[in-house]
């Protein structure tokens, strides 16, 4: 919020989004985690809001996040890393739709079923990892660096450059100014159709990390909300003894 005051940059040309966690799932936590998502960041409202992980209470979260898109405080709502069947579960049932979803996306894991229901239900595909973190040699892989040869191009770039031309909203993420700089290099050219479908080939069809899908995973989640809450609750308890 403060980098956001000193920045001088008007509040409309910024924006912003967040994300609601699991344990903050449920329409009162969730209300509770948005408002103070806005006080540290010293704004009026967020340009979107995500649920992070589709587990637990998100349909009452999602509840939440619905009254907050109505009165101003939210300028879209979305999910993150629902898999199509949830996806399609809570854009069913919810009165306003997600208007994000996103989703791990890259050559190795393409996601195209799922994003065949996106855009059937008019939910924006929207990718984390977009270069996969360079897992299993992606960065590497030989028909991207051809690819990239081709048309003077970082392997990164075409990836970028691939993903934009088949709808998707991409997000990566770098700490360096001269990647920043080269991931916005990305305007200036087109793949041809024939590259775009050599790149389609690459798709393995599985996460770079894990299932959201996987049993272990959402023990793994859970545990990790009840370690949190557990934590919360000691850290809450020691300050009342302390005042």
């Amino acid at each position: 919020g403060t980098a956001l005051v000193k920045s001088g940059i008007p509040r409309k040309d910024i924006f912003l989004t967040s994300k609601v966690w699991v344990e903050h799932y449920g329409y009162e936590e969730c209300r509770k985690s948005v408002e103070a998502s806005l006080r540290k960041l010293q704004t009026d409202y967020l340009d979107l809001m995500l649920l992070h992980q589709p587990f637990a209470d998100y349909y009452g979260a999602w509840r939440a996040l619905e009254e907050l898109y109505e009165e101003g405080k939210l300028r879209a709502v979305g999910i993150s890393n629902f898999y199509p069947d949830r996806m399609v579960d809570l854009a069913s049932f919810a009165r306003i739709r997600p208007m994000v979803n996103q989703v791990e996306t890259h050559p190795y894991n393409q996601q195209i079923l799922a994003k065949e229901y996106m855009d059937q239900y008019g939910v924006q595909i929207e990718a984390w990892a977009p270069f996969g973190e360079g897992r299993g040699g992606l960065f590497e892989d030989p028909v991207l660096m051809e690819t990239g040869a081709k048309y003077g191009k970082t392997t990164a770039q075409i990836m970028l450059r691939w993903n934009i031309q088949r709808g998707v909203v991409v997000i990566p993420k770098s700490v360096h100014y001269e990647r920043m700089v080269e991931n916005f290099d990305v305007f200036d050219f087109s793949l041809s159709d024939g590259d775009m479908e050599k790149i389609a080939s690459l798709d393995k069809k599985a996460s770079s990390f894990f299932s959201h899908q996987d049993p272990a995973t959402v023990e793994w989640f859970v545990q990790m909300v009840e370690e949190r809450k557990k934590n919360q609750a000691g850290a809450a308890q020691k300050t009342g003894n302390n005042n």
